[in-house]
């Protein structure tokens, strides 16, 4: 099995660090707290999800973006604030879905 990468240990990281129990980070706030590009952020994130590594928390409004945008999470982050996690919300959010 193949050593976790760099961006992927920041990105965990950054994930941990910024997680509250009010407000977790979006990508593009685990992008510019790890230091890494958007487009690899993107992509690592999307992989880490998929592994169960992050999960996607709730949907926060931005002001760049007109559709809410993810918050992500590491599920044991999210155990030790108390934060409770619905079985069906996770499956629709990991939903695959086209990036358009």
């Amino acid at each position: 099995m193949r050593p976790v990468g760099e961006v992927r240990q920041v990105l965990l990281q950054a994930a941990e660090e910024l997680t509250r129990p009010d407000c977790s980070p979006t990508l593009l706030e685990l992008a510019k707290h790890a230091q890494v590009g958007f487009l690899a952020a993107r992509r690592t994130v999307d992989n880490m999800r998929r592994a169960g590594v992050l999960v996607v928390v709730r949907s926060r409004k931005v002001d760049y973006r007109n559709r809410p945008v993810a918050e992500y999470s590491t599920p044991r982050k999210l155990d030790e604030i108390g934060v409770k996690r619905c079985a069906l919300r996770d499956v629709f959010a990991n939903w695959a879905t086209p990036i358009v």
